[in-house]
Formats: structure tokens, sequence, C-alpha cells
């Protein structure tokens, strides 16, 4: 679905609740952790829904709004259990321009990066579901991102260990990041995720660049491939399911994995329609 097919004609009013950052404020890369409160009642969402958040222009081309959308990273009884409050996680962008070869500052990210608590924004949404969550706790969960891309994965942790009571299945969560500073809430700055290790069915696994310094690539596929007994055996039963976020080069790390455990890419590629059949396959990459 394209972007200019969502329905925007129904704003939600939204106030900047408050706006923080996950990584060292001298670091180079700006990732934020941003609450906001919508005050209305009928505003409500699930895990692995987005929210839209509508720029005001006017923009390119006469457009009188800019909409980008993102993964809410928030359980669905609201941030900090607060119904009316979700939260995003947001990376300052910017990217070269085809033509005139300049750098340019990403229209929505910069715009919820500058914005300060108390300020109004309009918001959208919330939109489709990514990412279902079985019914069954006794599900394993394979979960695999890099980047902004933990934001639907920090809700799943949330949900499982702070509403559903628990969960019986496996729950393992690969993620990717240049270094450690960058590890999304598994970090100094922000710990959310890793209060949750201490549970018998989760374990988190860190896949980080071996030289950051020389923007060496993260190693996800080396991290999967560290695991690879346990990945294999969770992939090939009934009750396990995939979620893969993040970019789009996760998926590609992964494919690569999963190839060297499989066997072969035939081998591998008969798994994924399996698991893709049997609605046990989702990504979100970006």
């Amino acid at each position: 679905m394209k972007l200019n097919e969502y329905d925007v004609t129904e704003p939600y009013h939204a106030i900047i609740k408050s706006t923080t950052l996950l990584t060292p404020a001298d670091h180079p890369t700006e990732v934020r952790h941003i609450v906001l409160d919508i005050p209305d009642p009928t505003f409500n969402f699930t895990e692995g829904q987005s929210v839209g958040v509508l720029i005001p222009g006017p923009h390119k081309f006469g457009n009188p709004h800019h909409l980008r959308l993102y993964t809410v990273a928030s359980a669905s009884n609201g941030e900090s259990g607060n119904p009316s409050e979700v939260s995003i996680c947001v990376r300052r962008c910017s990217y070269i321009d085809d033509v005139s070869g300049e750098e340019v500052e990403g229209v929505a990210s910069n715009f919820l990066c500058d914005a300060s608590v108390g300020d109004k924004i309009e918001i959208t949404g919330p939109y489709g579901r990514h990412f279902t969550m079985p019914q069954d706790k006794s599900s394993n969960l394979l979960m695999i991102g890099t980047g902004t891309g933990i934001a639907p994965f920090r809700a799943f942790v949330k949900h499982i260990y702070e509403e559903s009571g628990g969960w019986e299945g496996k729950v393992r969560l690969f993620y990717g990041a240049q270094t450690g500073m960058e590890m999304l809430y598994m970090n100094d700055s922000s710990d959310d995720i890793s209060q949750y290790l201490d549970k018998e069915t989760f374990t988190a696994i860190q896949a980080l660049s071996p030289r950051p310094h020389f923007n060496d690539p993260i190693d996800l596929q080396g991290a999967l491939e560290s695991h690879e007994s346990e990945i294999w055996e969770m992939v090939n039963k009934p009750n396990t399911y995939v979620y893969v976020a993040g970019q789009e080069s996760t998926k590609e790390h992964l494919d690569k994995a999963m190839t060297t455990m499989a066997g072969s890419e035939e081998a591998w590629h008969e798994t994924l329609q399996k698991l893709e059949n049997e609605d046990r396959w989702s990504e979100l990459l970006y």
C-alpha cells in the first residue's frame, strides 16, 4: 500500500509527552524515544500496528502535508500503562539528493527529533497489523531486527511479560546495531528490554559490527549462525512464528544465514515458503 493511499482525513491531535535520547548526546547517530499523548477515547492500538505522523506543509509538489509511518513501540495497554499514550522510535535521517548531490534532511524524522515537550502534532491510524502475535502462549517467537526495527519487538516483549503474565514458548530476539551504544532499549541510556533478561523463556542476542570505526557491517549473519542449532530447530517446529524488522539488508543477512543452516538455497526457500503459507513469517523492512 502506497503512502498516498492511506486515509488521513480524520487525524488525531497528539501532544509530545516526552522525547528521550536512546543514544548518547555526543553520538553521531541520534535516535529518540518519543511518547505521544492522544486525549481521545476513540484512539486505541495493538502491538504490530503503525501510526502516521502528518508533517504540516507546504511540501514538494504543493502537498499540504507529509505522511510518515512509525511502528508502535508500546504494548496495547499504552506507554507505561497509560491507554492514551503511545511511543515511537525515531532516528534523525538525511539522504543525498540524486540530482543535486546535496545532503537533504529527512522531513518527518527531523521534525520529530526537533519537537519539544508540549508541542502539538497530528497523527493518523493506527494502520494494519504487520506483526500479529499468536494466541497460544506455548508458541515460539523468533524476532530478528536491526536499527529502529526494534520498536515492534519492544512492544511484543512488554505485552508478553507485563500484559499476558508471561510466555511458555521460547522467545528469542536477535538484534543488530553498529555499536553497543546503538543497541536501542538495551544500552546505558535505556534498558527497557534488558530488564526482561531474567525471564526464563526470553533470550536476547546482540549482533554488532566487528570494526565499527571502519564502518564494517553489523554481523547479524554471524550471530544467527552461532545459534544455528536452536534457530533451525525452532524454525522447523509448527508452533514457531518468525518476525523480521529493520533495514532491507536485514533480510539479506538472514537469508544467507538460513541458507547455511538449511544446507542449500533451495532447501531454505522451501522452508520459507512453508512458513509464509502457514502465516508464521512476517517482515517489516524499510
